[in-house]
């Protein structure tokens, strides 16, 4: 008990003192912005590709890539059959019920519980899911939006993304085995070290990001209820049944990937959307996407 009240209370505390933050205008908005960009551009990509570097990659990690990519799809199938009955009349009803907030919220609360040198399990649970945000459901959130689709301009997003170029670095050092050297090497070790450094912001800048978004909206409550209740729902006992059964049981993984699993599944939708469904151009929202 005692350990996991020392691990969940810095979440807590980090996320109320954001809160304070706002409530008190101690940080402008704007100030909060560019923190964000900070994190998204440099931490971020900082800590995935020093968890990519470290973690041990296997052919049936690919099982990750396909479970959470399908789990996707079918959520958002199945948000579009439920839409009539629990929607609303809210045309977006089908994306408030697939994906995770895997960066901004995921990675946090992860890492504070299990160490930023644990971030990899959680990354490798999480590439299907990468690859549905940015090749299907952005494709369809900016088609319903605008009525356009130009996978041209998403697949540039994606390539370009200091996250995306991350994992893809990190993963493309650990198959050439090169990763010892990298720390090993005067010049090289030093970036390592500089990049240790920023990682180890991402937690805390996140955390208080988060707290500082937090607005109680009473118009909005009941909606928000309804969609939130409604994933816990169907995505909390299949997140129990992945964990135990098929993480631990059948393919034989440690703790880590079944906390991994299990944290993904009961995230919120992307907190990005907002920003989508906001009139703007496709490259920028794209690039606002950070899952």
């Amino acid at each position: 008990m005692s350990d996991i009240i020392n691990q969940v209370l810095p979440i807590l505390l980090l996320v109320f003192l954001g809160y304070l933050l706002r409530r008190r205008n101690f940080i402008s908005e704007n100030s909060i912005d560019d923190i964000k960009k900070l994190v998204v551009n440099l931490a971020l990509p900082a800590v995935l590709f020093l968890s990519f570097l470290q973690v041990d990659l296997e052919i049936k990690f690919l099982f990750f890539i396909i479970l959470t990519f399908s789990l996707c799809v079918i959520l958002y199938w199945l948000g579009k059959l439920l839409a009539p009955r629990f929607g609303g009349g809210h045309e977006y009803f089908p994306f408030l019920m697939t994906g995770f907030e895997y960066g901004m919220l995921g990675i946090s609360l992860y890492g504070s519980a299990y160490g930023l040198d644990k971030i990899g399990y959680i990354a490798i649970v999480d590439l299907g899911h990468e690859l549905f945000i940015w090749f299907i459901f952005l494709a369809l959130l900016l088609k319903k939006r605008d009525g356009i689709q130009n996978n041209r301009v998403l697949l540039a997003s994606f390539l370009k993304s200091p996250v995306i170029i991350a994992i893809l670095g990190g993963i493309l050092v650990n198959l050439l085995g090169l990763t010892e050297m990298l720390y090993r090497l005067p010049l090289t070790g030093g970036v390592m070290t500089a990049l240790e450094y920023l990682g180890n912001l991402t937690v805390p800048l996140i955390l208080l990001i988060v707290g500082y978004g937090i607005q109680f909206d009473r118009s909005g409550m009941g909606e928000a209820i309804s969609v939130t209740g409604l994933r816990l729902v169907l995505l909390l006992p299949l997140a129990i049944l992945l964990s135990a059964f098929v993480v631990q049981r059948l393919m034989g993984l440690n703790e880590y990937f079944q906390a991994a699993i299990f944290t993904l599944l009961i995230l919120p939708r992307p907190l990005s959307f907002r920003f989508i469904c906001v009139p703007s151009c496709p490259v920028r929202s794209a690039m606002l996407i950070t899952s």
